[in-house]
């Protein structure tokens, strides 16, 4: 009797570390080829877009005196001579209205084994600054793009209804920008708009600035055509939202906030197939500890024992639905990959040990036990957040279960007997 179960658990002793060779397998395929798979999808898509807030700056003239050394040609002698220039001075201002309009639909990609999220933005912000210093001058507008790495359909900046023929972007500090001059008094009002479609990935951010910066009555609406909405870290909650047809509608207002937050939209992602098959994989051992556990107390109180080399290809019936899932994953919907695994899996079992056991064994004890342990509890790894929860409610049913069986259970009794009056199971005597 020792010698059946020291096998038994050399059998699953040697599937456990092909699990682990298989989950690492993938693992490495998915890690290996995600790096190379998200830049060939920003390279077709985009990258993540972080819109930041035009900044404004305040130029104006002021005639100075100014004392300079100069050096004579023909004596060598230096003397100082007195200049008067006229030089531009300037400081940074605020906007004093931001009304932005953001519609953000999600159009997630797969490459591999991975899906990746990617969506389209359409910006619409409209800006006006109000002139209250004294001095003339002029106003200085900076708008920098999201993303270098992106295309911007049907860009507009317009300043005070006009859209400049001339405007050209430039690239500065590695950011591009495009830049217009101006010229204001005391009372002016400045209005621009700044709207593009673009498309991005993962995430899409707006902040007021660099650092921590002002803003005076800011209003920015956020439509969505998903549900499930999350925010980077960092970034300011929505002060309203609204569920509509499509997804949410979220919106942040401030009449004067003083913040060095954003705000921010983390793109749902899909269950990604690779490392669902790696977790499923490194899991296997458990699903298969408690079948083979449920399997030999069942046969212990039946009197049916079967051989290590049946619990051999039991464990390999186990393996393959491991396998077939890690290799058709990437090639059909993960769903099905599933489904399909899990019928192929269970129909060796069962189909294996009707010829073993009997029919009636092989369905019921064999076959719900291999879809509550196997399938069941694989399928909980689709469940984020849930996953622990449900393997602990099922292992202490099977715990519940087991001492319930077993509990007027003679074991010395019953090893003692099957030791000395081992059979060979056969289709024939046990059907």
């Amino acid at each position: 009797m020792f010698k059946h179960v020291a096998a038994i658990a050399i059998i699953y002793i040697g599937v456990t570390a092909a699990w682990v060779v298989l989950g690492s397998s993938v693992l490495v395929r998915t890690e290996n080829a995600g790096e190379q798979l998200h830049g060939e999808v920003a390279d077709l898509w985009g990258t993540p877009q972080a819109q930041v807030s035009p900044e404004l700056t305040f130029k104006w003239p002021v005639t100075k005196t100014v004392e300079e050394q100069v050096k004579d040609t023909e004596t060598g002698k230096t003397h100082i001579v007195t200049q008067v220039r006229e030089v531009w001075e300037e400081r940074p201002v605020i906007l004093d209205r931001s009304e932005i309009a953001v519609d953000l639909d999600l159009e997630q990609r797969k490459k591999g084994l991975l899906w990746y999220a990617t969506y389209r933005v359409n910006f619409d912000g409209k800006y006006s600054y109000t002139h209250e210093d004294e001095r003339e001058g002029v106003l200085e507008i900076v708008y920098s793009f999201p993303a270098l790495e992106a295309s911007y359909d049907d860009f507009r900046f317009e300043v005070d209804g006009k859209l400049d023929p001339k405007l050209t972007p430039e690239t500065v500090n590695g950011a591009r920008i495009v830049r217009e001059r101006i010229p204001v008094r005391q009372g002016a009002t400045v209005p621009f708009v700044v709207g593009y479609e673009s498309r991005g990935l993962d995430t899409w951010s707006y902040a007021f600035g660099s650092g921590v910066s002002r803003v005076k009555d800011f209003s920015l609406v956020m439509d969505t055509d998903f549900d499930a909405i999350d925010f980077p870290r960092g970034a300011i909650s929505p002060d309203s939202k609204e569920r509509t047809p499509e997804g949410w509608r979220l919106e942040w207002a401030s009449s004067n906030l003083i913040s060095g937050f954003q705000i921010g939209m983390e793109m749902p992602h899909r269950l990604n197939p690779g490392p669902l098959a790696a977790r499923i994989s490194y899991f296997a051992p458990v699903c298969l500890g408690f079948f083979f556990a449920w399997m030999f107390t069942i046969t212990l109180l039946r009197g049916i024992r079967l051989h290590p080399v049946n619990y051999l290809f039991l464990a390999a019936a186990f393996f393959a639905f491991h396998l077939l899932f890690c290799y058709t994953a990437d090639h059909i919907d993960v769903f099905a990959a599933f489904a399909l695994s899990s019928g192929v899996s269970v129909f060796l079992v069962v189909s294996y040990l009707r010829l073993v056991v009997g029919l009636r064994f092989a369905a019921f004890e064999a076959g719900v036990s291999q879809l509550i342990y196997l399938v069941l509890f694989s399928y909980a790894h689709f469940l984020e957040g849930f996953t622990g929860l449900i393997v602990t409610v099922g292992s202490i049913l099977t715990l519940f279960a087991l001492m319930q069986l077993t509990g007027r259970f003679d074991w010395s009794e019953r090893f003692a007997r099957l030791g000395r009056s081992f059979k060979a199971p056969s289709a024939a005597t046990s059907a």
